[in-house]
C-alpha cells in the first residue's frame, strides 16, 4: 500500500506517520498542491471512496458510517494541503521539485534544512488514516482538504455552501497537544508602496552587499510573541541609525520571503567612498556585538557581513534613501497588545514580513492578524498615517475573519470530556493567535459546530520546524476516541 521514503514511516502510530512519509515525498508549497492532491484523489478512489472537488480546488472525500453508526451526527475532518516553503541559506532545494527529507532527530522529526510540512501534513495525514481505517467506529464521515491555505486561504475563501452535509467540523491544524482550539486571529495583507528616484553612481565610491542572516524567524502568528527579531526590521535600524558618520547610496533592499513568516534573512546593497571600507566594517561588526548582546537569550546565530559587489541598479537619491530607511525604521512591527480577556494570548500584531526593491517603487508587504475587528482596524489607520508621512500608498487585501469563540460548543464540551476520560485531567481551552480557516467556513456554513486539535509542532514556518513523536500518538488516540463518541443526531 505504502512506498516507504524514510525511516519515519517506521515510527508509531505508522497509520499516520506511513501517510506523512508519503506526503513529505510529493512537492507541496503553496501554489503548487496539484500533484499531492492529484495522489490523494487517486488514493481515495482505489479505495472506494467518493471524490470530487469544487471549483476551487478543494479536495472532498466521503466515507459511509460504519455498521450501526449511521445515526450518528456527521463529521467533517479538516486540514490543508499546501505547506510553508522555507529552506536555510545555505540549503539547495527547490520545493516545486524535491522532497522534503525528513528524519527523526531524538524526540521529535524535522527535516533536512528546510521546513517539514507538520503545518498542516500532520492533520492530512491523520484525516487520510482516518479514511483508510478499518477498526474506528464513526458516523457519517468527510474530509474536507483545502488548497493555499498559507499564501492566503483560497480554498477556505472560495468553498461554497452545499458542499459539506456534516454538522460537526474537526479542524487538524493546531499545533500543542492538550490544547483545544475554539476560536483564532482575522488578518489582513497590508502593502506599503513608496515612489523612488534614482541617481547616478558615484563613480569615487565601491559597491558592497550586506548580509543580515541567521535568525530563527518562525510563524508570524504562533511566535510573534517570543522576542524573535525580524531582520528586516534590524538592518534597517543599522542604515537608519549606525552610518550617520558614513556618506553611502543606497541601492536596493530586500528582506523576507513571507508575509506569514517572521523574515530570517535581509540584504541591502551599499557604495561608499573607498577610504570609508575600514569604518563601515567596524560599524558592521559593533552592530552584530550589539544586536547578539540584545538577543542574547533569543536569537544566537545572527551573522552580519558585507562582501564587494558589482552595482545591481542605479542608487537611490539621497531623499529616496531618507524615505525608505525612515519607513522601516518607523513601520511597527511585532506585538500590538496583548488580549484582555485571555491571559497570555496576542489580541493584535503586525508582521512586517517581506520587502521588495524595483526600479521607480519600493514596497512593504506587511500581515495584521487581531482577535478584534477593532484592533486591525487601528493597526491599518496607524499604517495609514505612516505612509501618509512617507508619502507612500498603502492598500488592504485578503481581509479574512477571525473565529469567534463559542464557549457552548456541544464539540468542545464532548471533547473535553472524552480527553479528562483518557488522561484524567482537563485540555487547555484556548484561542490561537493565528488564522485558522475555521472563521471563513462560518460564511456558508454558520451553524457548523467546530474545533481544532493537533499534536504538538515547533517553530512552523520555518526550517526549524519539528513535530514532537510522541504527541502524534496522543493526538491519534484523541482523533479516535472523539470520533467514537460523536453522539447522535
Amino acid at each position: 500500500m505504502f512506498t516507504q521514503y524514510s525511516d519515519i514511516a517506521q515510527l508509531e502510530p505508522k497509520e499516520i506517520w506511513q501517510f506523512f512519509d508519503q506526503i513529505c515525498a510529493i512537492p507541496h508549497p503553496s501554489k503548487h498542491e496539484e500533484a499531492l492532491a492529484q495522489f490523494i484523489i487517486n488514493w481515495a478512489t482505489e479505495q472506494g471512496l467518493a471524490v470530487r472537488r469544487d471549483p476551487t480546488g478543494n479536495v472532498f472525500i466521503k466515507k459511509p458510517a460504519t455498521d450501526g453508526m449511521a445515526h450518528i451526527t456527521p463529521v467533517v475532518l479538516q486540514a490543508h494541503i499546501d505547506m510553508v516553503p522555507q529552506k536555510n541559506d545555505d540549503t539547495v532545494h527547490d520545493f516545486t521539485k524535491d522532497s522534503i527529507r525528513p528524519y527523526v532527530d531524538g524526540d521529535w522529526v524535522t527535516a533536512t534544512g528546510t521546513t517539514l510540512g507538520a503545518d498542516n501534513g500532520m492533520g492530512m495525514a491523520s484525516c487520510l488514516a482516518v479514511l483508510a481505517a478499518n477498526d474506528i467506529k464513526h458516523g457519517p464521515l468527510e474530509v474536507l482538504l483545502t488548497i493555499d491555505e498559507e499564501a492566503g486561504m483560497t480554498g477556505a475563501f472560495g468553498l461554497e455552501a452545499g458542499y459539506l452535509e456534516g454538522e460537526i467540523l474537526l479542524n487538524t491544524d493546531s499545533e500543542q497537544e492538550g490544547e483545544i482550539y475554539m476560536g483564532c486571529a482575522g488578518g489582513v495583507d497590508a502593502t506599503m508602496s513608496l515612489p523612488i528616484q534614482r541617481t547616478q553612481e558615484n563613480q569615487n565610491h565601491i559597491a558592497f552587499n550586506l548580509t543580515l542572516k541567521g535568525l530563527k524567524g518562525g510563524h508570524s502568528g504562533v511566535d510573534i510573541h517570543t522576542g524573535r527579531a525580524n531582520a528586516n526590521k534590524l538592518l534597517s535600524r543599522f542604515l537608519k541609525n549606525h552610518l550617520n558618520d558614513i556618506p553611502f547610496q543606497l541601492i536596493n533592499f530586500k528582506g523576507g520571503s513571507l508575509r506569514n513568516a517572521i523574515p530570517r534573512e535581509a540584504y541591502a546593497q551599499i557604495s561608499v567612498a573607498p577610504e570609508h571600507e575600514p569604518l563601515l566594517a567596524t560599524h558592521i561588526s559593533d552592530y552584530l556585538k550589539l544586536v547578539s548582546a540584545e538577543l542574547a537569550s533569543i536569537e544566537t546565530t545572527i551573522t552580519f557581513e558585507a562582501t564587494p559587489a558589482t552595482l545591481d541598479d542605479k542608487p537611490m537619491t539621497s531623499d529616496s534613501a531618507e524615505q525608505v530607511l525612515a519607513l522601516l525604521n518607523a513601520c511597527p512591527n511585532g506585538v500590538i497588545r496583548m488580549s484582555d480577556d485571555i491571559e497570555g494570548v496576542v489580541e493584535t500584531s503586525l508582521n512586517m514580513g517581506v520587502i521588495n526593491t524595483h526600479d521607480t517603487e519600493f514596497e512593504v508587504l506587511c500581515l495584521v492578524r487581531s482577535l478584534i475587528d477593532s484592533g486591525r482596524a487601528d493597526v491599518e489607520g496607524q499604517l495609514q498615517s505612516l505612509a501618509q508621512l512617507a508619502g507612500a500608498n498603502v492598500t488592504f487585501s485578503g481581509t479574512y475573519p477571525g473565529w469567534k469563540p463559542e464557549p457552548d460548543s456541544k464539540i468542545l464540551h464532548i471533547f473535553r470530556d472524552v480527553y479528562e476520560g483518557i488522561y484524567g485531567k482537563k485540555p487547555h481551552i484556548m484561542v490561537i493567535h493565528a488564522g485558522l480557516e475555521c472563521g471563513l467556513f462560518k460564511k456558508p456554513y454558520p451553524d457548523m459546530d467546530m474545533i481544532s486539535f493537533g499534536p504538538t509542532i515547533k517553530f512552523p514556518h520555518s526550517p526549524d520546524e519539528k513535530v514532537k513523536i510522541d504527541t502524534v500518538g496522543l493526538y491519534w488516540q484523541q482523533m479516535k476516541a472523539i470520533l467514537e463518541n460523536i453522539p447522535a443526531k
